[in-house]
């Protein structure tokens, strides 16, 4: 089961296969770190689940969605899933995991800081949470389904006010990843135009939310045009982890209680 919205990106919309993919790879650089016992926040439809099952004892998955998380506790019988209403982990105990992951999540938490806070606690001592968030210098437009996106020195200090240490990184990406991205930037920036009376940071964003999708996967079909085979073409192994995360579409960090 998947959603194939353009704030859940499906792994099967050819359109939205740039995306998928560099949400993807988070996964892989993650898989290569984690053992013993891993508590993912945001498991969505499980775009990456089965990558962090393959490199954990014992994996949880958490999500809000319901019909999303019952269908992965359906293919995953041995691990477990349940929905939760982050930022409240009170389900676990303290020092219960050796890792929290969490990738594209935090920007759509109200109380970011009790969401830092919870999954430090989870964590055992020396734990890790690896975390992706979007950089906000690279967004292109307002996205009303974001609480609010970060700069690097605020996401910094934020994880450091829970986290003994934070390893600052970035999702980095080769020529056709940044190809891919100035196209975008140059046809978000064309539609934009007409927004001549702001709206866009003017409006609510519940107000927002339904042009923005029609409007996203708009973007994103019309790109398809644009780019030719580009956006079917890019790979999650198109990605590295770049210590520059001022220069990355996507912050990468790792925080150590």
């Amino acid at each position: 089961m998947s959603y194939a919205t353009t704030e859940i990106t499906s792994a099967e919309i050819v359109s939205d296969n740039p995306v998928h993919q560099r949400l993807y790879f988070p996964y892989e650089e993650a898989a290569k770190v984690i053992s013993g016992r891993v508590l993912e926040l945001g498991c969505g439809w499980g775009r990456g689940v089965e990558k962090l099952i393959s490199a954990s004892e014992h994996y949880t998955g958490l999500d809000k969605n319901e019909g999303l998380i019952k269908a992965l506790q359906e293919k995953y019988p041995e691990h477990y899933f349940n929905t939760a209403d982050f930022p409240n982990l009170s389900e676990f105990e303290d020092n219960t995991f050796d890792f929290v992951v969490t990738f594209q999540v935090i920007e759509h938490i109200q109380n970011d800081h009790k969401f830092l806070e919870e999954a430090n606690r989870v964590l055992k001592p020396g734990g890790k949470i690896i975390l992706t968030t979007v950089n906000k210098t690279y967004s292109l437009s307002r996205n009303p389904w974001h609480v609010r996106e970060y700069h690097t020195k605020e996401l910094r200090d934020l994880m450091a006010k829970y986290f003994k240490t934070v390893d600052t990184m970035g999702v980095g990406g080769n020529e056709k990843v940044w190809e891919y991205y100035e196209e975008n930037k140059v046809s978000v920036n064309e539609t934009m135009k007409w927004d001549v009376l702001n709206l866009q940071h003017r409006l609510p964003a519940w107000m927002l939310r339904v042009p923005y999708e029609f409007m996203n996967r708009r973007n994103r079909e019309k790109l398809m045009n644009v780019t030719g085979g580009l956006a079917a073409e890019i790979n999650w192994d198109d990605h590295f982890l770049c210590v520059e995360p001022d220069k990355c579409i996507d912050f990468y960090f790792v925080g150590t209680k």
